[in-house]
């Protein structure tokens, strides 16, 4: 029964792996057969993996033969780790003599009588561009006295080249003239009936009011930005005549515009507000999602083109016991003011800058701050990635967002990521164009030269070049 061994260098590393020994072994260099050959780009690295028989391989006493894969490509070459298998003589020589090996650390040693009958052999090369095209070569050369070689003979293992990957295609997106945001929410402020003046202690007012402070301190703090308005916009319910309503609309978002313009020393034209006497919208929506009785009907009567007033009253009338349960559990919420803060944030340049605020406050950056950025590391890396991770975050259904995070997943050949970015990325010649270099790296050739195509007949001289290249290559 043969012995097996299985070798795996990973860098510097030795482990031990349960492979099969393959059975189409072919002879490439006297005593040695090769099974199994696989050179393959994993990420950032070239994996050579092959099967060595070596049960043919006699090594005399006073003799050392050692087997080197190496890569070559024109002036450019790298040896691999060898297996070096020493006769006793030649074994014990190089140990008195503190050698060790002959080809140097990275050797992996065997004594002739130790040597196993059958290695699988894994190695990780770090890649470099002039491995496209390489010629794997097997080495043998034995070894006499004197650390003298005494023979060679080599063969060929296999070629390696590059999966075709297309030249992505980065949009750069417009600088925004201005960087203008908002932020907005509702704050349920109580007021004593048929009254319109704040009192900040009243019920949940402590709490309402701080939303809404909480919301401006946010941003006016902030050196970075520049309050351009705050926003007001008062709502009643309906359970009054719809003229009074109108009324303490009014008031009510007076008084907490006078409110927050006495906290903030606001101009006049910066708070700005607006009201909506009744929320027929919102009754809409809670009873929608309620389970109520003559739910249907009271939908369609709030949906009629029945003035306010004569619709509340038809509800009530008709559906007392639902009106009551409305009154209790639904108007209270639609007493409500909703509010906006709109600020616009300096623009940044500075590359460093934008390093800090994309850790710290990714929100304040525009795209074309992430893409600017985005050029300063090398595409494929983390940090390349990560930058435009974090654009489609904070602009999650922007198109170029979306396209620019799929070109950096396609980098990484990380498929699935790249096609759910694709799918939000929109129809640009760009997109089309980054839909055909996906197919390309998934080997779906009809579809990307689909694509391609489609790219190129709207305009895009990219997807000429890339047609032209997937043509020589297949």
């Amino acid at each position: 029964m043969k012995r097996k061994a299985y070798l795996t260098l990973i860098l510097s590393g030795m482990a031990f792996m349960p492979e099969a020994y393959g059975q189409d072994a072919k002879s490439i260099i006297p005593g040695v057969s090769v099974g199994n050959f696989a050179m393959e780009r994993e990420g950032k690295f070239l994996n050579v993996v092959m099967d060595m028989d070596l049960e043919g391989l006699d090594v005399p006493s006073n003799r050392a033969v050692l087997l080197t894969p190496r890569l070559v490509n024109g002036a450019n070459s790298l040896d691999l780790p060898s297996v070096g298998i020493y006769g006793r003589r030649r074994y014990y020589y190089y140990v008195r003599n503190g050698i060790g090996s002959i080809s140097g650390e990275k050797e992996i040693v065997y004594r002739a009588k130790d040597k196993p009958d059958d290695i699988y052999y894994s190695h990780l090369i770090e890649y470099n561009d002039w491995m496209d095209g390489a010629t794997l070569k097997f080495h043998r050369s034995d070894w006499g006295c004197c650390h003298k070689m005494l023979s060679a003979n080599e063969g060929i293992l296999g070629l390696h080249h590059e999966s075709f990957f297309p030249e992505l295609v980065f949009v750069q997106p417009e600088a925004e003239i201005m960087k203008s945001r908002s932020l907005s929410g509702s704050a349920y402020i109580d007021f004593p009936v048929d009254q319109t003046v704040i009192y900040p202690e009243y019920r949940h007012n402590t709490t309402e009011l701080s939303k809404i402070q909480a919301t401006i301190d946010s941003v006016r703090d902030d050196r970075d930005v520049t309050i351009t308005s705050v926003w007001l916009k008062g709502f009643a319910s309906p359970e009054s005549p719809y003229r009074h309503n109108t009324e303490l609309a009014m008031g009510r978002t007076a008084a907490l515009k006078k409110h927050i313009g006495q906290l903030y020393h606001f101009t006049d034209d910066i708070i700005r507000t607006d009201y909506e006497p009744e929320d027929w919208a919102g009754l809409r929506h809670y009873v929608e999602q309620s389970n109520i009785s003559h739910r249907e009907e009271i939908l369609a009567l709030i949906d009629s083109e029945m003035e306010p007033d004569a619709k509340e009253a038809k509800i009530k009338r008709s559906y007392p016991e639902e009106y009551r349960f409305m009154l209790q559990h639904f108007y209270p919420a639609l007493r409500h003011t909703d509010y906006r803060i709109d600020y616009n944030i300096r623009k940044f340049s500075d590359t460093e800058e934008i390093k800090r605020i994309m850790e710290e406050q990714p929100q304040k950056l525009s795209l074309n701050e992430f893409y600017l950025v985005a050029g300063k590391y090398e595409p494929g890396t983390d940090e390349f990635t990560d930058v435009f991770e974090t654009a489609v975050r904070m602009f999650p259904n922007d198109e170029i967002a979306n396209l620019n995070a799929a070109n950096a997943a396609i980098r990484r050949d990380d498929f699935a990521t790249a096609h759910r970015y694709l799918d939000k990325a929109g129809d640009s010649a760009e997109a089309a164009y980054a839909r055909g270099a996906l197919a390309i790296r998934e080997k779906d050739f009809a579809t990307a030269r689909r694509y391609l195509d489609k790219a190129k007949g709207m305009g895009l001289e990219k997807a000429t070049l890339t047609l032209g290249e997937l043509d020589k290559r297949r």
